[in-house]
C-alpha cells in the first residue's frame, strides 16, 4: 500500500522583525537536499534574495540557480498559490515544496486558514510546519512590545533562535525559558546566519499520510506537568533559578493538554470540540492531537486553527498496545487552568455525569 502523501508540503516561515528570516531563507534556497522550493514572499525588494543565487528574473517569478523559484504575492495568497500550482500541473514550473515568508508582524492564523478554506488549495497542499525565527538580541523586547510576536511563538512547530553569538549564554538560556513558557514543548534550534538549519525545517507536522508514529507523537507531545510545589522541602536539592516575570503579552497565551487512557465515544468528542469552538473559536490558536474513538481500531490525527480544521488523517500503521488519546490546545486570553479544566471534561462521560456542554459553557464563558 502506498502511504505517501501526494499533497504539496507548505512551510510557513515567520518571525520577528529583523530576526533573520531572509538569512535563513537564503540558506534554504542554497541547499539542494530539500529539492526545488517555491518561495512566496510579500515583495522581492523586501526579501533581500542573494543575487548570487539568481539565474533568471521574470515579471512574476525569480528562478534560482538551484532550481528553486520565488514569486511575490499578486492580489491575495489564494490566487498566488493557485497560479503556482496550476503552472506546476501544466509542466511550466517544477518544484517540490512551498515556503511562504510572511512579514515580521504577520499572524500565522489567517494564512493557515487560507490553505484549509480554499477548496482548490485544500485538496492539493498540506501544512508541513510553522517555523518562527526569533533573535536572542532583540527578542525579549519584541515580545514585550508586540503580541503578534508572542502568537508566532505560540503557534510554531519550530523556533530558530538567531544571533546567539551576540549575547551572553545566560541571556540565551533565559530567552529560551521565556519561549517555552509561551509554548511549553516547542523545539528550539540555534542558527548563526542560517548555518546548519536547512535539513531540520521540513516534515515538522504529524498531519500527513504515512507519517511515522514517532513523528506524530513528537508533534502532539503534551507539555510537562508543573513542578511539585512540595518538592525539595529538605533544601538539599539544587535550587532552580527563579521564574522570569512574564510580560502581559506572554500571559495572554494558555497551553494545556490531556491524555485519555481509553478510547473516547465519538459523540462525546464531537460535543466537546463543537462546544469549545462555538464558545471560544476566535481565541483558539491551534488544536491538535491523536484521538482513539470507540469501535475504531485506527487512530486519527487532527488539527485546527480557530474554527477551521484539516480533514483528520487516519494512522494506518499505528503500533499496537498504546491506545491513548492525546490532545493539545493553544489559546489566547484563556488561562491555562481554564483550558485544563475544559480538557478534563472529556473524562465526564460516566452515567449521571453533568452535561459536558453545560460545564464547558460555565467554564469558558
Amino acid at each position: 500500500m502506498n502511504t505517501a502523501d501526494p499533497r504539496l508540503p507548505v512551510t510557513l516561515l515567520t518571525g520577528f522583525l529583523g530576526a533573520g528570516k531572509t538569512t535563513l531563507l537564503n540558506a534554504l534556497l542554497s541547499d539542494g537536499a530539500a529539492g526545488r522550493i517555491a518561495v512566496i514572499v510579500n515583495e522581492f525588494g523586501e526579501a533581500g534574495l542573494d543575487h548570487d543565487l539568481i539565474e533568471h528574473v521574470g515579471e512574476e517569478v525569480v528562478l534560482m540557480q538551484s532550481g528553486c523559484l520565488c514569486c511575490s504575492v499578486r492580489g491575495d495568497l489564494s490566487r498566488t498559490m493557485a497560479d503556482l500550482l496550476a503552472r506546476r500541473e501544466d509542466g511550466a514550473l517544477a518544484f517540490d515544496r512551498v515556503v511562504i515568508e510572511t512579514t515580521g508582524l504577520a499572524d500565522p492564523g489567517p494564512i493557515l486558514q487560507t490553505l484549509l478554506v480554499d477548496p482548490f488549495l485544500a485538496r492539493r497542499t498540506r501544512m508541513d510546519g510553522i517555523v518562527t525565527v526569533a533573535d536572542a538580541a532583540n527578542g525579549p523586547a519584541t515580545l514585550d512590545a508586540q503580541f503578534e510576536a508572542v502568537s508566532q511563538v505560540a503557534m510554531a512547530d519550530l523556533v530558530v533562535l538567531s544571533k546567539t553569538d551576540l549575547v551572553q549564554p545566560d541571556r540565551v538560556v533565559m530567552f529560551e525559558e521565556r519561549l517555552r513558557a509561551i509554548n511549553p514543548d516547542i523545539r528550539i534550534l540555534h542558527a548563526v546566519r542560517g548555518a546548519g538549519i536547512a535539513g531540520q525545517v521540513w516534515g515538522l507536522s504529524g498531519l500527513r499520510q504515512g507519517a511515522a508514529a514517532a513523528d506524530v507523537l513528537a508533534w502532539t507531545r503534551a507539555p510537562e506537568p508543573a513542578a511539585d510545589p512540595l518538592a525539595n522541602l529538605s533544601g538539599l536539592a539544587r535550587a532552580t533559578p527563579p521564574a522570569q516575570t512574564l510580560s502581559p503579552h506572554d500571559s495572554r497565551i494558555g497551553t494545556a493538554s490531556v491524555i485519555l487512557d481509553d478510547p473516547v465515544p465519538d459523540a462525546v468528542f464531537d460535543l466537546w470540540l463543537d462546544t469549545l469552538i462555538a464558545l471560544r473559536g476566535p481565541d483558539i490558536l491551534r488544536v491538535k492531537g491523536i484521538v482513539f474513538l470507540e469501535g475504531i481500531e485506527t487512530p486519527f490525527v487532527f488539527h485546527g486553527v480557530q474554527h477551521v480544521f484539516d480533514p483528520p488523517v487516519p494512522l494506518q500503521d499505528w503500533p499496537g498496545g498504546d491506545r491513548r488519546t492525546r490532545i493539545v490546545v493553544i489559546a489566547r486570553d484563556i488561562t491555562r487552568p481554564a483550558l485544563q479544566r475544559n480538557l478534563d471534561l472529556l473524562r465526564a462521560r460516566l452515567p449521571g455525569a453533568q452535561d459536558p456542554a453545560l460545564e464547558q459553557k460555565a467554564e469558558l464563558s
